[in-house]
């Protein structure tokens, strides 16, 4: 029996948890995030090392696209979650950049798990908030998945037009921001 047998997903998910705030990312290879990220069981776990690890790396977006495409559902999952967490940190993205993600969230937005679901609906709604002209191509594209007639890209479209249609602009704030948020009411 090896460790992981004896020690449960609980014991590799804390373990995991842990390992992300001590790896170097001027160190860390790829083939570490491989290993990091397949032993995944969790969405705040994928999150997590997606949030704290895997952006802050300059090569990032490979992950992204090799990931999308993934049967492995943390996998998929991370490849959003770096969608969502780039659009929102990364200060110098580009409109092409944002145009290539709402294609990938077009294209593979019909995963059946709720966790890559979320994920995607996530992404969908933080290029929306970017500017108004973001705004208007999250909502054309959620109205789109609505529309299709497919079960997972409905849900997902419903999920994001939630937020993505009571965005507004506050002074001060780089970005839109909910207007039934505290700041968004004032």
């Amino acid at each position: 029996m090896n460790w992981r047998e004896s020690c449960g997903i609980l014991v590799i998910t804390k373990q995991n948890y842990w390992r992300c705030w001590f790896f170097d990312k001027k160190i860390i290879s790829h083939d570490e995030i491989k290993k990091l990220i397949c032993d995944v069981q969790s969405w705040d776990l994928c999150d997590h090392l997606c949030k704290n690890l895997i952006i802050k790396l300059k090569s990032y977006d490979e992950f992204i696209s090799n990931w999308m495409t993934s049967t492995h559902i943390y996998k998929k999952r991370a490849a959003f979650t770096l969608i969502a967490s780039s659009v929102v940190h990364n200060k110098t993205i580009t409109n092409d950049t944002l145009d290539d993600y709402l294609h990938i969230i077009q294209e593979y937005s019909d995963s059946e798990h709720e966790h890559v679901r979320k994920a995607i609906s996530w992404a969908l709604r933080e290029i929306g908030k970017k500017d108004f002209t973001y705004n208007e191509k999250a909502i054309l594209l959620a109205h789109e998945l609505k529309e299709s007639g497919n079960k997972n890209k409905m849900w997902i479209a419903k999920d994001a037009l939630k937020e993505l249609e009571t965005l507004v602009k506050v002074e001060g704030r780089g970005r839109l921001i909910s207007s039934n948020s505290k700041m968004g009411r004032e």
